[in-house]
């Protein structure tokens, strides 16, 4: 596999500076190889001009890991050191960014979008090291807490990775595992089995949205990889993370919208960090200075393949298109479908899309756009395509053309000609236990946003939610009517110190309230059984809000067999009806395997898996604020006997009060020389005073 393509100065450059840091990843070809000399001073400008070029690290160029993929595997243990804290975007480390380009690229200068607020970031990075390994590798990231200002705990997921055999690698705060304590660090270990197009990001708090996230790229070798004569690049830069970005903290947006009228919505939307938003003014020509849009080069003959991942924080589906060009998809969440052109593609919280862009169009520049629907539909940003040989300069095309055509993953829309639904996409991975005419147990997951006493927000005596305003209303989603809260310990790891009462179904909380008319909170949890045919019907009643969720499982891939709009609204009752009746068709071959995907308004979503994954698995809404009040259930699956061997010395955390002291800790002694024994000691030292009193 050939990573880098480039005019012949950018490939020298690179071979050069490759050769300096860590021979060990050249892979140019030799021809290229420079015949001259290097100064100190010229290796410098070379290692400034290369990381503007790529976007990139020092260390994301420089890790050994970041290599051709070999076949047979030739395994390595891939070693990472995050240090989460919270840092500054547009801080004095910046100096006069963005009037002084060059000072943009200062080490630990955050430009974002100019727009100066405070960031949760790892290794003051803006998305955080990007990791890019092959299948097969051993991944070892150790993770320290220095959250000092906030005294946080964290945890760091690893979005896509099944962790078949590692469960306890999850990296999910309170299922997974405790969370990482202030100071202290926690090593993740495990097998890159699951090969594709993923991400990390944190999974305690509200981090994620702050800036604790970045790419997980696990590359096969050329002959495993099904689409490898689609493209003739798959360049380490062409990883694209977009998201929408706030002005602000985002616990201060969350405080502000739940407990009194504060919007949710976002102020931007940043492309791998980069975006324009605040002006400045050049105070030598009284111009108007932006920071800089992210560049994606390109050489005019060649395919690319781009891998783009979605970190969207709010209710923000994010359409992306590239202007002259069309967009061959080629996977989704990690997992190949038959290639489909399209003139663009939706992405949902969560979602990774691959396609390749030929570079086919006239050397120039060209827009890639990425437009906000839903909620940040007043939003939008731009990077840019730039051919070798184009002007640095941007295109002149209108920044507001909104692309029309044939699209991939419709918003809240019925499929068509036109508008390619997920199931519509063809699987290039063989069929498995999904494909039975009948799922082993089926389950029903109702969700809307509900008109209940949420106490958290809507206190039930003092401002209860008939009692305040329209404006100040707090609509809870939930799943068949249940917010999801964490219980006191890991389940994952200690089951037995949580109290039964913790964990509840629809069923059992029935039995005592009734949670369409009052707020219900438990450790919602459905149990299957090791190697079942699970399928979960998820239905969003759009009865609220014209909302959609993307639901994401941790530690499987789905089939997602079905996928439907009914109407602006629908009900549980109305999708079992239909299911009843047999109007419900399944799509069991061939159907597109991810781990995130969106439930219509007003329209359900169908999706199975085997369940051969034992642990405890959290499947959630992706979108910060929804799944930050409960909109989440716990999977089981299997038993406990199940699992595989605990790690050694594993944390553990939960609930304590006093009852009592350890008896086998003495009381200290205190000055002046007085011993002071506990009652075991001195009934002991009775005992020998006894039997030397007999033997006298």
């Amino acid at each position: 596999m050939v990573l880098f393509g480039r005019n012949i100065f950018l490939v020298e450059a690179f071979t050069v500076l490759v050769q300096l840091i860590n021979p060990t990843i050249l892979f140019i070809p030799a021809h290229f190889v420079p015949h001259w000399k290097m100064t100190g001073l010229f290796v410098l400008a070379l290692l400034s001009l290369i990381l503007t070029v790529l976007g990139l690290s020092t260390s994301d160029l420089s890790h050994e890991c970041l290599r051709p993929c070999e076949w047979p595997a030739q395994p390595r243990t891939c070693r990472y050191d995050f240090t989460v804290e919270w840092y500054y975007s547009m801080s004095k480390a910046c100096f006069d960014c963005p009037v002084n380009r060059t000072d943009c690229g200062r080490p630990d200068c955050i430009p974002l979008n100019g727009v100066p607020r405070p960031v949760a970031v790892v290794n003051r990075m803006f998305p955080g090291p990007s990791i890019q390994i092959c299948a097969h590798d051993i991944l070892e990231v150790k993770v320290t807490n220095s959250l000092k200002s906030y005294s946080e705990g964290t945890a760091i997921h690893w979005h896509g990775p099944h962790q078949f055999g590692t469960p306890y690698m999850d990296g999910t705060a309170m299922t997974s595992q405790c969370p990482i304590p202030i100071g202290a660090s926690f090593t993740y270990r495990f097998p890159a089995e699951t090969y594709g197009t993923h991400w990390w990001h944190a999974h305690a708090g509200m981090q994620r949205a702050d800036g604790v996230f970045g790419a997980l790229v696990v590359r096969q070798p050329d002959p495993r990889e099904q689409h490898r004569k689609l493209y003739d690049r798959d360049l380490p830069e062409h990883v694209v993370l977009l998201h929408d970005w706030l002005d602000r903290v985002t616990l201060d947006k969350f405080a502000a919208h739940h407990h009194d009228n504060g919007s949710n919505k976002p102020e931007s939307v940043l492309v791998n960090g980069k975006g324009r938003r605040a002006a400045f003014t050049d105070p030598a020509t009284n111009e108007t200075v932006f920071t800089e849009r992210e560049v994606f080069r390109v050489q005019q003959g060649l395919r690319y393949r781009f891998r783009t991942i979605s970190n969207a924080i709010t209710n923000c589906a994010l359409k992306v298109s590239v202007d002259g060009h069309n967009l061959t998809i080629i996977a989704s969440d990690g997992s190949p479908v038959e290639p489909v052109e399209a003139d663009f593609y939706i992405i949902y919280g969560g979602e990774r899309f691959d396609f390749v862009l030929d570079a086919n169009a006239t050397v120039g520049n060209y827009w890639m756009r990425v437009k906000g629907l839903a909620d940040c539909k007043f939003v939008q940003d731009l990077a840019v395509v730039r051919y070798v040989g184009a002007p640095d300069t941007d295109p002149t095309e209108d920044e507001k053309i909104d692309r029309q055509g044939v699209f991939v993953n419709p918003f809240n829309q019925e499929a068509s000609e036109t508008a390619i639904a997920i199931p519509q996409l063809n699987a290039t991975e063989p069929d498995d236990g999904t494909s039975v005419a009948q799922a082993d147990v089926i389950h029903y997951l109702g969700m809307d946003f509900y008109k209940v006493n949420n106490y958290h927000f809507h206190e039930p005596v003092n401002y209860p939610i008939e009692d305040v305003s329209r404006t100040h209303h707090l609509y809870s989603p939930q799943l068949n009517h249940l917010s999801f809260a964490f219980p006191p310990s890991p389940p994952l790891t200690q089951s037995r110190d949580i109290p039964a009462g913790e964990f509840c179904t629809p069923e059992s909380m029935a039995a005592a309230k009734d949670c369409v008319r009052e707020y219900c909170e438990c450790t919602h949890t459905i149990e299957v059984k090791l190697g079942q045919v699970v399928e979960l019907v998820l239905i969003d009643e759009g009865v609220t809000f014209d909302a959609s969720h993307p639901m994401h499982i941790h530690g499987h891939s789905f089939r997602v067999v079905a996928l439907e709009k009914l109407n602006t609204s629908t009900s549980v009752q109305e999708v079992m009806d239909l299911d009843k009746a047999g109007n419900i068709t399944r799509k069991l071959s061939r159907a597109p395997l991810k781990d995130t995907v969106i439930v219509p308004d007003g329209g359900f979503t169908a999706v199975r898996f085997v369940a051969n994954n034992p642990g405890w698995w959290l499947f959630h809404c992706h979108l910060e604020f929804h799944v930050e009040i409960g909109m989440s259930v716990l999977i089981r699956v299997g038993s406990e006997e199940d699992l595989p061997p605990k790690p050694k010395d594993f944390p553990s955390c939960g609930s304590w009060s006093p009852h009592g002291v350890e008896e086998d800790i003495a009381t200290p002694v205190p000055c002046g020389g007085a011993v002071y024994l506990t009652p075991a000691k001195a009934l002991l030292t009775l005992y020998l005073l006894l039997i030397i009193f007999l033997l006298n």
